[in-house]
Order: C-alpha cells, then structure tokens, then sequence
C-alpha cells in the first residue's frame, strides 16, 4: 500500500490543562503530518514518543448537547471477536481513524485519561474534515483547529516552529478551502464546486457509520445521498483508513449494498411474471432522426377558434420528435402532464385553473395556519418542514431561477412542497422531489400552475417513493430484463462484477435522470417522455442507451464493482441528450420489429405484438425540417463472442431508414 508523506512538521503543540490548574498549560509536542494512502489522505497528529497502536488512538464522544469529549478507545475495539465482526456496525468501523460515538457528559467534568501523552493522538481522513479554524494575526504561535463534519472539534494544534500556511498549502492540495462569510478565521472545506450543482453540496455530511444506519432505516434518503457520490464516499470514506476495508471483495460490497436496501433485494425467479430471456435475433436496428423544437407557429396551427388543441396524436409525434421550443413549454406542458384535457376550450382551462386555484389556497392554509404549540404536537409535519427546507436551500442553486440568498423561488419551493404534504399526507415529502419539482416552477413561473404540474407529474411518479418501493423494484428487473434481451453478454459480465442489480441505475429512475443531464437537457428530455411515445417505459429503454453507450469501455478496461459504480456516476453532466433519445427509440422500434419478443419484454414496453406498423398519415408538416441523423450503434460490438447473442448485428453493419413519423406503440 503507498504510503506518501506529503506534508511533516515537527514542534507542533497542544496546549493541555489536564493535570494542572485552570490556569496553566502543560504543552504536549508532537509531529503532525499529511499523508497519502492509495486514494485517501490522512491528517496524523501524535505525541514524540507515543508508539503506533491502534489501541491508543481516541474517538471522539458526543452527547446531545455538542460537549466533545475525547476518549481512548478501548484495546477490545481494535481487538473484536468475531461474533462483533459479522456486525454492520464492526463491518464499517473505523477503527485507525477518529470514530464516533455518543456518551454522557455530565456535570461539566474535564474527561480523565489513564495513559499520559498518547491519550492526545488523533488522525482522521480529509473526506471527514468540515472547517479550519486559525488564529487571529498577532496574537502570539500560529494556530489550528479542525472541524469534523459531525461537529466534533479536534484539540488546537499550536505552531511553535514556523505557522500553519505550509500545512494550508498542502491540503489545498486535495480540497477547496475558501474564508466563511461569518467568520473570515475560518476556512470552509469543498466550499464551492464547479462541476456539480449546488444540489450536491452537503449531502454527503455524515460520517460512513451514519451513513450505514441511514441505509438500514431511510434507504431512499440514503440511496439517493449516497449514490450521488460514490466515488468519494462510500467507497473511500465509507472504508475509513483501516487497511482491511480497502482489501474488502466486491462481492462483499454488493452484498452490503443489497443488504443494506432490503426493498431492493431481487430474486427475479420469485418475480411474478418471470420469464428466461434465451438469445434472440433482434435483426437490423434501424435508424432515426430528430427534427427541430415544435415552435410557437406549428402550435398554433393546431389550434382551433375555442382554443382545443386539434391533431393531438400529431402534436405528440412532434413533440416527441423534436421537443418545444421553450416559449412554448409554459402552454403545452400543462397538456402534456394532464393539468389541462387535450381537449378543453380555453373558456373551460380558464375556469379549471380559477377552481384549482382556490383549491390550492385552501390547502395552503391549512400548514400556514398551524401554530407553533400545535406543531411540536405534530411529529410529521415538524419533520416534513425540516426535510423541504434541508432539500430546497441545495436545490439546483446555481441555476439564475434560485440563486442567491432570499430568493423568491427558493420560497415558492418549499411552499409548493410544503402545500403537496397537505394534499398528500400519506406520501408526504421524501427527498428527491424537490429536484422534480424544480424545472416545473422554473417553466411555469407561477405557484398554482407548478403545484398542479407537479401533483400531475407525482402520480407518474408516486410508487418511486413508497416506503416498501416496490415501484424501484419492478423497473430495476424490468431494466434488467430489457438488457438481457439487448446483450446478454453485457448482462453477464456485469453479473460476474456483482452488479447484475443494476443499482448504479437507482437515481436515474428515482428522479427521471435529473442529476444526470443539464438543467436544459433535462427539460428537453422529459417533454419527450410525457409524450408517451413510442412505447411505455421509454424511460427504461433510455437507461438501456446509456448502458450501451458505456458498454464497451466498462468491458474492454474490466471495470470492476468499484469502477463500475464510479463510472456510470461520471457520466452525469456528460450525456447527450439528442444521441440517447436517438437510440432509444431505435431500440424501441427494434424490438417492435422482431416477431419472437419474448412475453415479459411485450408486457413492459405495452406492445399488442412484436411487430409495428408504420403510420402512413400525411400531416402536411415537413417532419423532416432540421434533422439530424443518429450515427450507426456502438452496440454492434464484436468484443466478445456472445454479444453476437445479442440480436445486433457485428457482421451486417447496414442498418434501414424508418419513416420520421413515430406511432404510439398499441398497448396490450
């Protein structure tokens, strides 16, 4: 294991009472040091003479009231029986880093050590590091404090031979450290990123044995934090520094995970409905086109005098074609959601949104007028606040719409949330449906319209977030059986890495790719969806493009569990959006199109037969105004022989131009 010095200095004290009257210092010299093990970087401080023994390094301990109180941890605790080891919470200790524990604090009584100088060791990994404090200039030895991200504060590391800036400069290194707005002593950790959205920030606070315990009990909350950084979190800080855990098998880590979300544990054989997939010729996939966003002219010529929208089947192909222009998508997506009947005159929309208008107010009415003394009697709705309020401050902040301090955006979430946990008080909130909620508002720019929308769009959505998530469960085998037929070969390799689950998909479906695309992609994308078009599930077919866009890098470079994981959660903000809705629907009219689909994929695309036909209506609109080819499928891979299993092609890379209409498949 490398084992890299990045930073070392001698002379560095800490000022300790302990022993002595309050008055007076006893100064405990010790090295302090940076290092770099494999991926992680550890901060280390001890005493001269203090022997590396893990029984020696302390844990903090804090109660609830935020009194720190440090601790040498026990020798069992670097010595556990096996019975502990089969614990989850022995599995993921860590046990040569600060740990985390809660015990009382009483009376105010300065904590009593047995073992002299090594009680003060302490080391702790960056990923856990929250904030550093420094001294004010002047006023005598440079000086630090760390901060943990559970608040614990570690003891003041005092500079009698050169100051601290070195020490800054070598962890700039690995984190973004910028002064606070409160208080410009101290320095914020990873206080800003430029590739991820603020949505991101914070969400990964806790320290890895949280973020176990979170999983066992709120796996939706936690799989949704969790999985949004994997490559930093649980697959390094969720190991902490003990060296056995980074040997951990992947097996092992696939089994936590499946352990972990019990809702999610698959045995498809179980499944009702379960078929075998055997190897089938798909044939020829063929090509497709995307035309130019639906415009405020092509709208309104589908408009009659009342206001109906005419040729909506027309209206759909175009929209799933080419999207909307975005002056248009404030009208159409309340169509599409079902807020407003296709057919509905504007007279009648006029009185719709006048009803729901009223209708929402009232709900609104009924948490505004709750008191402070009926709230503390009323546990749900007291967490509910507190989750809408975590959600909308790191929701898509750096979007124009809701940046800023006391933006009146950021308010109009959290009431439109807040009002949905009155209209649904079953659901109530669970994290991620401020990200579903967001680009509603931002199109709609009014509170009634977005709440409407958004209620339309939850139905949709609303077993994503059920507590026994059943609705996860079934797409994630329905996605695994869609790519079974697509390429067993790739299905069989991921199954070889323990990633058979397909759990790296989880928050692609939760939250329709929300975090995966740009924040104007992602409105492109779903305007597709709503369409319907061309089948159902075209969402799981979206996930079956990404994977097959992924799928030769993940096999050529033999990704592992750990390297799959990381990689499928790269890709967000690197996908494009036009090239995947290209494939997908030439996947969806490739299935379509094949005589031999197997009962269980008809059954969840909603086709009749395998085969469509081609509508042969003439619109009188020239579809094929601005499009722009898809480039022939990388899924024709000959990397390995059973990909041929596939129904793709290696050996006939000719592929056939289908019409630019699209029909709704017909559903069973």
């Amino acid at each position: 294991m490398r084992n890299d010095i990045i930073y070392e200095q001698e002379g560095v004290y800490i000022h300790s009472s302990c022993g002595k009257t309050n008055d007076q210092d006893s100064l405990i010299s010790g090295i302090l040091r940076v290092l770099e093990k494999d991926a992680e970087v550890i901060v280390d401080w001890r005493p001269l003479d203090d022997a590396l023994d893990s029984s020696s390094i302390l844990y903090a301990g804090k109660d609830s009231s935020s009194v720190v109180e440090w601790t040498q941890a026990p020798k069992e605790r670097a010595h556990r029986g096996s019975e502990h080891l089969n614990s989850y919470e022995a599995e993921w200790d860590m046990v040569n880093t600060v740990s985390f524990k809660k015990k009382p604090h009483t009376n105010g009584d300065a904590p009593s050590h047995r073992n002299g100088k090594s009680k003060w060791s302490f080391l702790f990994s960056l990923t856990d590091l929250k904030s550093v404090k420094q001294n004010k200039e002047g006023m005598g030895w440079s000086y630090l404090v760390f901060c943990l991200k559970d608040d614990v504060v570690l003891p003041a590391l005092h500079f009698h031979q050169g100051d601290s800036k070195l020490l800054i400069d070598s962890l700039e290194k690995y984190v973004v450290l910028c002064e606070s707005p409160q208080d410009k002593r101290t320095l914020l950790v990873n206080c800003q990123s430029k590739s991820l959205s603020q949505s991101f920030e914070n969400l990964l606070d806790e320290p890895a044995y949280g973020l176990i315990q979170k999983i066992k009990k709120d796996p939706y909350t936690a799989t949704m934090v969790g999985f949004s950084k994997v490559t930093n979190y649980i697959f390094d800080s969720l190991r902490g520094s003990d060296p056995s855990t980074h040997q951990r098998p992947p097996s092992e880590m696939a089994d936590f995970l499946s352990d972990a979300i019990p809702g999610l544990k698959i045995n498809q054989q179980e499944e009702p409905g379960f078929e075998v997939i055997t190897r089938i010729d798909l044939g020829e996939r063929p090509v497709v086109q995307r035309r130019e966003p639906v415009s405020l002219e092509e709208w309104t010529k589908n408009i009659d005098s009342e206001g109906r929208i005419l040729n909506v089947d027309n209206v759909k192909q175009m929209i799933f074609r080419g999207g909307l222009s975005h002056a248009l998508r404030k009208q159409a997506w309340k169509f599409l959601l079902g807020y407003f009947p296709w057919d509905s005159t504007k007279e009648e929309r006029t009185q719709l949104q006048k009803q729901k208008t009223d209708e929402y107010f009232r709900m609104k009415l009924q948490w505004k007028s709750v008191s402070e003394e009926q709230e503390k009697r009323n546990s749900r709705l007291r967490d509910y606040r507190s989750l809408i309020e975590k959600d909308v401050n790191r929701t898509d902040r750096t979007n124009k719409f809701y940046e800023g301090q006391d933006n009146p955006g950021l308010i109009l979430l959290h009431d439109i949330l807040m009002t949905y946990c009155m209209y649904d008080f079953d659901l109530g909130y669970v994290q991620g449906m401020s990200d579903l909620l967001s680009p509603l508002l931002y199109v709609m720019e009014n509170e009634v319209d977005a709440f409407w929308c958004f209620a339309s769009y939850m139905d949709q959505m609303h077993q994503n977030f059920e507590e026994q998530m059943q609705g996860m469960k079934t797409q994630l085998i329905q996605l695994s059986t869609l790519l079974r037929l697509l390429d067993s070969g790739f299905c069989s390799y991921l199954e070889s890495q323990d990633s058979g689950y397909l759990y790296f998909c989880f928050r692609w479906l939760l939250i329709r790719f929300k975090r995966e695309f740009s924040f104007l992609d992602i409105l492109r994308l779903w305007e597709v969806m709503w369409t319907e078009l061309p089948c159902k599930n075209f969402h799981l077919l979206l996930c079956c493009a990404i994977l097959e866009s992924e799928k030769q890098q993940i096999m050529e470079k033999h990704y592992g569990f750990n390297e799959i994981l990381k990689h499928i959660n790269e890709l967000s903000m690197k996908i494009d959006v036009e090239g995947i809705l290209c494939k997908a629907e030439a996947i969806s009219l490739q299935m379509a199109k094949c005589k031999e689909l197997p009962q269980a994929v008809c059954e969840i695309l909603g086709l009749q037969d395998s085969e469509v036909t081609t509508p042969d209506s003439d619109t009188g609109e020239d579809e094929n105004a601005g499009v722009t080819s898809c480039p022939a499928s990388a899924f024709q891979s000959n990397s390995l022989p059973a990909l041929a299993a596939s129904g793709a092609r290696a050996d006939n890379p000719t592929q056939t131009p289908m019409s630019p209409n699209v029909s709704r498949l017909t559903p069973a």
